[in-house]
């Protein structure tokens, strides 16, 4: 096998899992009364069928204060029958299924809760919802934990194989345990000793409410990765007491909600969080699980091949391929469908209150309504344009049976995707087209390279249907000197064709504008592996390393005519674009016009006036239009004509793929 450690058979106390494959607990917004819906059993099955050894439901609210929108109920009976058909689904699928038992504590949006306000460990405002919450009285504490017992006790009797506690991301257990937010001064308040026993006292109740045979799991901080807040060492030692007080397995994140270090975007490098596992793994002997950013059966293996972990989390992992497992299992992990980390289809969605689906999976959260079946009649179909939509039409068309040609006018697939192969902390992307390419080679559809999709063309093809996935064009905006030697296209210079000057103004603060301000902000600072070189020969200081980190060799200013800039760039990168921008010294000025361009930079106007930025190159990021002209042309010519993707309207890869897979599904 070519997975032997993933593979491997597991036991937590009485549960014995098939392989050491996680999907750990996401909110997906499926369930908006609290209820398990059929939308939620239907995802979850289908991961179960993949060949997941564990999934972990939820948040899954514990009471009425501490809860979100379209959470998973399990505080009332009520919910108990819904949940017996999520588990028995989970189970015939052949995966073991756990729920995490959720209290946000100061997390908590008070217009969520009928408008009362929530409590917290101390009055402590929180920089997530704005709102301060009040101090639980110490007679009060009881009671909130006994309701993670009782929720536990529902859970059991719904059929869950396990439960887990969740301790980390900020929330009420956090909460106690952080010196940040707590600022009692009784039992619960003050040493680490005292604001480790909310947590630890968690533990005990649910144990007592779930007897000794019964699997407990705890999610828990490595590292809160807040000032003043834990850290691993502070983690370890709560770990420790909890393994006493009848804890099964830790399954090891990062980070809070409020931290400024990125935990789940792109820009983290795969599993670079498992050192936090590793740590934890070192100070008890129950199983632990390494989280955030393990995409990848290579990966996962790697992880427990060391040593560093018991078992390994994929979760985001499973909502982009939910056969992953048995891909890997199968020899044919070639063919996942990778997350990319982009979080356009679920942390965007979730934090705008909206169902998650995936970039890279369309039928993520719509598995029920969109299903490729074989098409009643094969058709001979042709797709224009190797970008990510049009690859996806071509994979779902031939999935179900056509005979599908993919024409390019380059000569690589991917399209815009491939722009990202220079942007640092962006690569993840070129990781989507990898892999529709791998599948567009296992589904047999014959690629053209190089060849332009003209009517001679089409008119010899006698086809039947037509998907124009051409993609889009840089827009050149009508100002004077927009044709000087000194312009180029953001395109070009993140293509590599085109090099630019020591000062650069770029125009427009678009995704593609910051992205290419990233580019080459970066150029001529170190590189991961010069950096590691000298740290470990100790060849500089640590104020040198730094420096040269944070200053390349390019003086990049961005300009943006409306008030904010990134405004195309999902809620949950953006701010981790703009900081990455702040660190390499990026100046972003918004609310400005382009006026003129001459030999030596840029004219513009502001509120304040007219000004002049000097520059040596001027790099073009103005938008895009899209490519259809051939559209009205070769409706004449064939039955069926579908247009997609930016080719349609510029927009996210997202629409891309998900327009490709459903005109996949029509044809």
């Amino acid at each position: 096998m070519k997975f032997p450690y993933l593979y491997s058979p597991i036991n937590i106390n009485t549960m014995e899992l098939k392989n050491r494959i996680v999907m750990t607990a996401m909110h997906l917004g499926y369930t908006p009364k609290g209820e398990a819906t059929d939308c939620l059993i239907n995802f979850y099955t289908m991961r179960a069928r993949g060949g997941v050894g564990l999934i972990v439901v939820g948040g899954c609210s514990i009471d009425e204060y501490g809860s979100m929108s379209s959470m998973i109920g399990i505080h009332d009976d009520r919910y108990i029958p819904g949940l017996k058909r999520l588990t028995r689904a989970v189970k015939t699928g052949g995966a073991k299924i756990a729920a995490q038992l959720y209290q946000a504590g100061r997390y908590t949006h008070s217009a969520m809760i009928g408008g009362r306000k929530p409590f917290s460990s101390s009055a402590v405002r929180s920089k997530l919802t704005g709102e301060t919450p009040r101090a639980l009285e110490l007679e009060e504490i009881q009671g909130v934990q006994d309701k993670f017992g009782k929720a536990a006790v529902r859970a059991k009797e719904s059929g869950f194989d396990a439960v887990e506690i969740l301790a980390s991301a900020g929330y009420l257990i956090s909460q106690f345990l952080s010196p940040i937010t707590n600022l009692r001064e009784d039992k619960y308040g003050g040493s680490l000793e005292n604001r480790m026993r909310f947590g630890i006292e968690v533990g005990e109740k649910v144990r007592a409410a779930v007897g000794k045979d019964y699997p407990i799991l705890v999610r828990l901080a490595g590292n809160d990765f807040m000032e003043g807040g834990n850290r691993n060492q502070e983690a370890k030692i709560f770990a420790s007491e909890l393994e006493k007080a009848g804890v099964d397995l830790f399954n090891v994140t990062g980070g809070w909600h409020e931290t400024r270090i990125p935990q789940l975007t792109m820009s983290v490098p795969r599993r670079a969080y498992v050192y936090l596992a590793q740590g934890i793994k070192s100070a008890v002997s129950t199983p632990v699980l390494a989280s955030n950013r393990i995409n990848d059966p290579h990966v996962g293996e790697e992880v427990l091949r060391n040593g560093e972990a018991d078992l390994v989390t994929m979760a985001r992992g499973l909502i982009a391929d939910p056969d992953l497992p048995n891909k890997a299992k199968e020899g044919k992990s070639d063919l996942i469908y990778h997350c990319i980390a982009c979080n356009q289809g679920c942390f965007d969605s979730v934090f705008q209150m909206k169902p998650v689906t995936c970039t890279v999976n369309p039928r993520a959260g719509k598995e029920g309504e969109l299903k490729s079946e074989p098409a009643p009649e094969a058709k001979k179909v042709l797709v224009i344009g190797g970008g990510p939509g049009g690859m996806k039409a071509a994979c779902t068309a031939a999935e179900r049976g056509h005979k599908v040609t993919l024409i390019e006018k380059h000569d690589t697939l991917g399209g815009q995707l491939l722009l990202n192969r220079r942007i640092p902390g962006r690569e993840e992307m070129v990781t989507a087209a990898k892999d529709l390419v791998s599948n567009l080679k296992a589904l047999d559809v014959e690629v053209l390279l190089n060849r332009e999709a003209d009517i001679p063309f089409l008119k010899d093809m006698s086809l039947d249907a037509i998907v124009v996935a051409a993609g889009a064009r840089p827009i050149l905006p009508d100002i004077p000197g927009i044709d000087g030697k000194n312009v180029v296209q953001a395109w070009d210079v993140l293509a590599g064709r085109f090099g630019v000057g020591k000062k650069v103004v770029i125009l427009g603060g678009n995704a593609v504008g910051l992205e290419t301000a990233l580019y080459l902000a970066n150029q001529g600072t170190l590189s991961p592996d010069v950096l590691h070189f000298l740290m470990t020969n100790r060849a500089e200081s640590i104020e040198t390393l730094t420096e040269l980190l944070n200053k390349g060799n390019k003086n990049v200013t961005v300009v943006e005519m409306i008030e904010k800039a990134g405004k195309d760039v999902g809620l949950t990168t953006r701010w981790t674009i703009m900081a990455e921008l702040k660190r390499l010294g990026v100046t972003v000025m918004t609310k400005t016009k382009a006026v003129g361009i001459k030999a030596g930079g840029m004219e513009i106007e502001r509120e304040n006036g007219v000004d002049f930025l000097p520059a040596d190159s001027v790099v073009i990021a103005a938008g895009s239009a899209p490519e259809n002209g051939l559209v009205s042309k070769i409706k004449r010519l064939v039955p069926e004509v579908h247009t997609i993707g930016d080719a349609k309207e510029p927009r996210k890869a997202l629409d891309a793929i998900r327009e490709g897979y459903i005109v996949g599904l029509k044809i």
